[in-house]
């Protein structure tokens, strides 16, 4: 018996939606049309947006290590564009009424130290203006930072390449040095080599055999202290070269802050959605309106009963 007079109340419900389908049917399409038009009318916003990525910086490490790090967090500098901390700076700077300001809406991207800002603006050229004016007030501070670091490492660099000249020259004193000393030890030997071959040998020339060989043999200690200062001198030759192909990758390594996708426009304005407004007034009108009819149902009878 419920079955039954579930299955009559369904049809009641159909029947009043069919009885004043042209009611919904006609009040829907006409609310759809003037959704339509309006939408049409409205002015169209497009989406300005910017890649941004921080000033960059190294740090060491208590491991003796550089660690590169951006100087102000990506989240930190969304969360102040986001809390228009910017907007009186930008609406001074491009005299711009700041009661007419666009929002500015930033996002950091996951995994990376990129920051997204985006504006939805109907004048486009405006929108370009004011990312570029954020841009720069982002970068002023953190890139005198970096400004100073680049200058300590330059200086850096300057000093290790005078020691490595200093020692390059050093180094080829010695080296002078060294043949100088070899020529004179080849001379000796060569002296003490004649004075052998006399069978018969003076006591002068006895002595200066001995001479020769005292001689030649401080040579070769000399020259063997001049060999090993010479090692000295390339070990640190090398450790400059280090030092300086370090500083230069450091130097490398330091990034100011930069636009890594200028501001662009989306090629499709994304206000107003004009399908979407349709779809969702369609599926709404036909709510209402049916609501509606059931409500004139529900009036009709209602006079109907007083009346009986």
């Amino acid at each position: 018996m419920e079955e039954n007079e579930g299955e009559i109340e369904l049809i009641d419900f159909l029947n009043i939606i069919w009885k004043r389908k042209w009611l919904i049917i006609l009040s829907t399409f006409f609310l759809v049309i003037a959704a339509g038009v309006i939408s049409f009318l409205l002015p169209p916003k497009w989406e300005i947006d910017a890649l941004i990525q921080p000033s960059k910086f190294l740090i060491k490490t208590a491991g003796g290590q550089y660690e590169e790090i951006v100087i102000i967090d990506p989240k930190q500098i969304a969360g102040q564009i986001n809390q228009a901390t910017y907007n009186n700076k930008i609406a001074a700077e491009l005299n711009l009424d700041i009661r007419k300001f666009p929002k500015l809406k930033a996002e950091d991207l996951r995994d990376t130290n990129l920051v997204r800002v985006s504006i939805k603006e109907k004048d486009v050229e405006k929108a370009k203006l004011i990312l570029l004016s954020l841009f720069n007030l982002l970068k002023t501070d953190p890139d005198e930072k970096v400004e100073v670091e680049m200058k300590s490492i330059e200086e850096e660099i300057k000093a290790n390449i005078n020691k490595l000249n200093i020692s390059k020259q050093r180094k080829k004193e010695i080296e002078k040095e060294m043949s100088a000393i070899r020529k004179r030890i080849e001379s000796l030997e060569k002296e003490q080599r004649l004075s052998l071959k006399k069978e018969n040998r003076s006591e002068s020339e006895s002595l200066a055999m001995l001479l020769y060989s005292n001689e030649i043999q401080q040579s070769l200690e000399y020259h063997n202290t001049l060999n090993e200062l010479l090692s000295t001198k390339k070990i640190e030759e090398e450790d400059l070269n280090l030092e300086i192909d370090n500083l230069n990758e450091r130097k490398g390594r330091l990034d100011y802050a930069q636009l890594i996708k200028e501001p662009t426009s989306s090629i499709f304005p994304v206000f107003p959605k004009k399908k979407l407004i349709i779809l969702i007034t369609g599926i709404l009108g036909l709510l209402i309106f049916t609501m509606l009819a059931f409500f004139l149902e529900y009036l009709e009878k209602q006079k109907a009963e007083s009346k009986a």
